[in-house]
């Protein structure tokens, strides 16, 4: 899903700075971009810890420019889900999605979102997820919850920073195309299908355009029509 963002924000003109944990698939990413002609470069870092984004926020703003779109993407750590009911979690397992999905975005947006203020401009877009709106007997409770503040803050967010030129909205998905899920889409989606890179990146697109200057502090549900509430 992040490289779908990279690439239709690249397609229509950014350059985009990648960030992933791992430095190699940072960079895998961006010579993937690249190699098709669009403006990339690499910016790995761990999300979790607030020293490693201002360095990686220098560097991106030395090589780039400074940045006028914020897209929060992280999701899952890299020990992975760990599906397990609550009751049967540690306090470990909870920090590792807190700190990633609220703590990872709230450091980002701390660090760059004051350099929007002083411009005048600036678009943060939070990827969350309808596990914050919908009770799941996945085990994935720690997850939702980590989702579900994501989205409580960047409301707040909006609200701090609407009157500087600054929008601050989320998209928050359904059921993706990244693991085996097209019989549950089918189920379970009025759009029989999961949702795909390009479904995310034109949500992010449109978010992070001029058009949206109107629009902040909203949470996009981008579901195939599995939640209508």
């Amino acid at each position: 899903m992040g490289l779908g963002i990279a690439e239709t924000l690249a397609k229509l003109g950014a350059t985009v700075a990648i960030n992933d944990f791992y430095p190699e698939r940072a960079q895998a990413a961006a010579t993937q971009l690249q190699e098709k002609g669009y403006s990339a470069i690499a910016a790995p870092a761990d999300v979790t810890d607030y020293a490693a984004i201002k360095a990686m926020v220098d560097h991106v703003e030395a090589e780039a420019g400074p940045i006028d779109i914020l897209v929060s993407n992280a999701g899952v750590p890299v020990n992975g889900m760990g599906y397990k009911k609550f009751i049967e979690s540690s306090r470990e397992d909870w920090e590792s999605f807190i700190n990633l999905n609220l703590f990872g975005l709230m450091n980002a947006c701390h660090v760059i979102v004051p350099g929007m203020i002083e411009r005048g401009y600036g678009r943060v877009v939070a990827i969350t997820s309808e596990s914050w709106r919908a009770g799941l007997p996945m085990g994935i409770a720690a997850y939702a919850a980590s989702k579900a503040g994501a989205v409580g803050f960047i409301r707040h967010l909006a609200a701090e920073t609407g009157r500087k030129g600054i929008t601050v909205n989320a998209l928050s998905l359904g059921t993706m195309n990244n693991w085996d899920s097209d019989e549950l889409a089918k189920k379970t989606c009025f759009v029989p299908r999961a949702g795909s890179p390009e479904d995310v990146g034109a949500g992010v697109a449109y978010f992070a355009s001029r058009e949206a200057s109107w629009v902040t502090g909203q949470v996009l549900p981008l579901n195939g029509g599995s939640l209508t509430a």
